[in-house]
């Protein structure tokens, strides 16, 4: 009698038992699910747009004034920026759909799609390339510039550029590098088209525009050409 009672009690003990496991497991999976269902129903980080006064358009998920400067903030790091070259900031969703607008200046489609995937003013590439080459594919300078944006053999190569006389190469490349540059130089255009023309290091060394006579006369001529086809309105439509 003994015996059978042991047996019994083990039994249910061991019902028992199974049925915790089995609710420990149905909870864990409960949990999980719950936190793959949070995780796909959370909102995505709001992220907005920078717009400079030279066209440049940033993609920040946060800003800070901090009197003269604003201090920028991406995935990645943060930039701190001149307050008064801050033209505005935009939400995202204003630009969507992304639009860049065709410009009446040759290979105006790769300029176009260039300026939309670096995020570089259009006008602003096509001021480059109407002073660099005026619109040559072909051109080639004493220095051994190439193309439309007249690439130097050491900038095509950083870029991938396998040929610098095709128009779609040579202006993704040199839109890219623009927009290095104006990263470089926190939106200022003229530290930016100084260091097109004479080089980082030029620019690095006077610490400003260098004195030289080309350097300074392309700054102006681009600046001015930029100046001429860029409008209020118009930066703001062409995203």
């Amino acid at each position: 009698m003994k015996v059978a009672w042991q047996r019994q009690l083990r039994l249910m003990r061991d019902k028992f038992y199974k049925r915790m496991r089995l609710t420990r497991a149905a909870l864990q999976s409960a949990a999980g699910v719950a936190l793959c269902l949070l995780g796909a129903l959370a909102p995505a980080a709001r992220a907005d747009y920078a717009v400079l006064q030279s066209g440049q358009r940033i993609h920040v998920t946060g800003y800070e004034n901090l009197g003269d400067t604003v201090r920028l903030t991406m995935v990645g790091g943060t930039l701190e920026i001149p307050a008064d070259s801050l033209l505005r900031v935009d939400p995202e969703d204003t630009f969507l759909p992304v639009k860049v607008k065709l410009l009446d200046v040759p290979f105006a489609t790769f300029i176009a799609s260039s300026a939309r995937t670096h995020g570089v003013a259009p006008e602003l590439v096509a001021s480059v390339i109407a002073v660099e080459s005026n619109f040559n594919p072909n051109a080639v300078s004493v220095k051994f510039a190439r193309g439309l944006m007249q690439l130097m053999p050491q900038t095509a190569t950083r870029f991938g550029v396998r040929n610098a006389f095709d128009p779609q190469q040579n202006i993704d490349a040199g839109t890219r590098y623009l927009k290095e540059l104006l990263l470089r130089y926190k939106g200022d255009l003229a530290l930016t088209l100084a260091a097109y023309n004479a080089g980082p290091d030029r620019v690095e060394q006077f610490r400003s525009v260098p004195p030289y006579r080309e350097t300074r006369d392309y700054v102006r001529r681009v600046t001015q050409k930029f100046n001429a086809t860029v409008k209020p309105p118009a930066i703001q439509s062409i995203w």
